[in-house]
């Protein structure tokens, strides 16, 4: 049996009650337990972190839900892995905005449309949640696409599928947590661009009337360690659903030099300021 700790011990070392433990998983199926033959719950290390990182998530305002998802998202070993809260877990100096979807949208253009003006070789990657939103932009990707070393987008696709010229498509699961996410990221040797977003919880359907108002938290940087970092993640994720291409990814992505140039901080700062005005 792998869990070897009791609950007393678990609230003891993350800090959160026992109480609270028992009814998040009763509320929430989190975490999950083992069961000893007379019924106690037994956890394992995985689960104190788990719960930790929750109880972290918390303190910047997520909701428990909201914060239990990214929680999940986070670890190691889950089998729907997420760009967003990977990157974030690592790069906490990030900063990270609100940003409505037609901003989002705008945002998202303009490093496309850098990428292709300047981005020679470069390994891209989309992620769209639904195909309909890839479909919107496809034109753009295709051009993309072919002048680049490998694309791939991630939506709700059927299967995996490759068309010559275009990006090859990646499935998400319905339970995928990717499926809740955006995401441009552009490795090239002479350009980096990483936009990273996770979309809130909200009453706003997907493609609705409202669909402009739906809301992302948002964080994206043009430095090339980190873009290089969402890159490899994102191709390990594409080597999910096809080993033969995540092998490519991983090739080309060990092969290739970072981008030279290295914005000044103070860039990125003026992007952040000059993006929290237009959204306040």
């Amino acid at each position: 049996m792998s869990g070897e700790l009791g609950i007393r011990a678990v609230a003891e070392r993350s800090g959160i009650a026992a109480g609270t433990i028992r009814m998040w998983e009763q509320r929430y199926g989190f975490p999950v337990p083992e069961r000893t033959p007379s019924g106690y719950r037994r956890y394992a290390e995985a689960d104190i972190e788990a719960l930790r990182r929750v109880a972290a998530y918390r303190t910047h305002g997520l909701s428990v839900p909201a914060a239990i998802e990214r929680a999940c998202a986070t670890q190691g070993t889950t089998d729907h892995p997420s760009i967003y809260a990977a990157v974030l877990a690592t790069e906490g100096d990030l900063q990270r905005h609100v940003l409505s979807k037609p901003t989002l949208r705008l945002m998202s253009k303009a490093i496309e449309d850098e990428a292709i003006a300047r981005a020679a070789a470069p390994v891209i990657f989309g992620a769209f949640q639904q195909t309909g939103f890839y479909r919107d932009v496809a034109p753009r990707w295709r051009r993309l696409a072919a002048a680049a070393d490998a694309a791939v987008v991630f939506a709700d696709f059927p299967a995996v599928r490759r068309v010559a010229g275009a990006p090859v498509e990646v499935p998400i699961a319905p339970d995928d947590v990717l499926g809740n996410e955006w995401a441009v990221i552009i490795d090239a040797p002479g350009y980096a661009a990483c936009l990273l977003a996770w979309e809130q919880p909200d009453r706003h359907e997907r493609g609705g009337s409202d669909d402009g108002a739906r809301c992302f938290e948002t964080a994206w940087t043009m430095d090339p360690t980190v873009t290089r970092r969402a890159a490899e993640i994102a191709g390990t994720l594409a080597g999910r659903a096809d080993r033969k291409l995540g092998a490519q990814l991983a090739g080309l992505l060990e092969d290739r030099p970072l981008a030279i140039e290295t914005p000044a901080p103070a860039l990125t700062a003026l992007t952040n300021r000059m993006v929290g005005y237009l959204e306040a």
